[in-house]
């Protein structure tokens, strides 16, 4: 599972960097913890709310990479 010290934004050269497997591993914890990170916030405010957003461009940066992959290999 992440920690608060990965959930930092991850540019694109760490993400191309990645294969495949890591991609779509990473993807799904991402989305894990975004989606607690909501329930959180709706629940009680949460510290830095602009985790949220980060977190959720990295998983559209995921998205995009792996999406990226798919039509090359095509």
């Amino acid at each position: 599972m992440l920690n608060k010290k990965q959930l930092v934004k991850m540019d694109n050269k760490q993400i191309v960097e990645l294969t495949d497997k890591e991609l779509v591993q990473e993807l799904k914890e991402r989305r894990t913890h975004l989606n607690k990170m909501k329930l959180n916030h709706k629940v009680s405010d949460i510290e830095n709310p602009m985790l949220i957003r980060s977190n959720r461009r990295t998983v559209a940066r995921i998205k995009t990479e792996l999406s990226a992959r798919k039509n090359a290999a095509k």
